[in-house]
């Protein structure tokens, strides 16, 4: 009886220690990707009054949850029944990544170097707002924020499935599901952090603690603009690497690496930003 119990605890032991080393391999290959989602709330996130900011984020929270219940299920269905379409949704995937990460350069450099600001339209609407319809615009944000979310969610979910698809299906869910949640109370969790930074900045000042307090107003829209950096790039580089896994011509041509990647990333995401730019003037025209 004792040696059956030891051998259960046993079991379970080993399975944990598996669950484990899924999860960790699963959230290893979509870290590039939380660290933009990051980035990309932190963004979103930012721009109202003080008051609202946590308000706006815990509605983007819920919105970024839902996706993941939609979207986990279908993961695991297609990880059962289709094995064969995550490749294709992955190099889609990898196609998005790409143009959100060459486009963002390009926003740089047409910044930076020619002086030409991009503005979304969303920007434009907040910059644009009056008292009497801040709500409205506040609610065409969470909705935009939370369609980011879920076109990144399915991104992560997948990637995150994917390494783990050699392992036993309970495996899969139990590492999947960790990213998923990861990438909702972690992402947003950080977010909140952030944009509060500069509160706690306000209040040093008004506690006579100016010097602290002014460095960590100004230490907020830095860490944005890093998590931006980073995120840019590792969008390109991970777009780039799935490219090479999954694209036999690319695969068997070209060996895996950070700079074989980020050339791949650059040239794809680069021939996706003009394919669209010319599907965009040819619809005005």
């Amino acid at each position: 009886m004792a040696s059956g119990l030891i051998l259960l605890l046993d079991d379970i032991a080993l399975l944990a220690d598996d669950v484990a080393v899924a999860t960790k391999v699963a959230t290893k290959k979509t870290a590039g990707i939380l660290g933009d989602d990051v980035a990309v709330s932190a963004q979103q996130a930012t721009g109202f009054a003080q008051e609202r900011e946590l308000k706006i984020i815990w509605a983007i929270m819920k919105g970024s949850l839902k996706n993941k219940i939609i979207i986990l299920p279908i993961a695991f269905l297609l990880s059962i029944y289709l094995p064969f379409l995550i490749p294709i949704i992955l190099v889609l995937g990898a196609f998005y990544l790409l143009y959100e990460g060459v486009e963002k350069v390009e926003e740089y450099i047409l910044e930076k170097v020619f002086s030409i600001k991009h503005k979304t339209p969303d920007e434009d609407k907040l910059h644009n707002s009056t008292p009497s319809n801040i709500l409205e615009v506040e609610k065409d944000k969470i909705k935009s924020a939370i369609l980011t979310d879920f076109i990144l969610s399915i991104e992560i979910i997948i990637i995150a499935l994917s390494a783990v698809l050699d392992r036993p299906l309970t495996q899969q869910i139990t590492a999947t599901t960790f990213v998923a949640l990861l990438a909702t109370f972690g992402v947003y969790g950080l977010v909140a952090a952030i944009v509060r930074i500069d509160n706690v900045g306000f209040w040093l000042i008004s506690k006579k603690r100016v010097s602290s307090g002014t460095f960590l107003i100004n230490l907020m829209p830095k860490i944005i603009t890093f998590l931006t950096v980073v995120g840019t790039i590792a969008m390109v580089l991970v777009g780039g690497e799935i490219l090479l896994h999954n694209i036999p011509y690319l695969h068997h041509s070209f060996e895996v690496s950070i700079l074989n990647s980020l050339a791949i990333g650059l040239i794809a995401g680069s021939i996706i930003v003009l394919l669209v730019s010319i599907l965009k003037k040819i619809k005005n025209i």
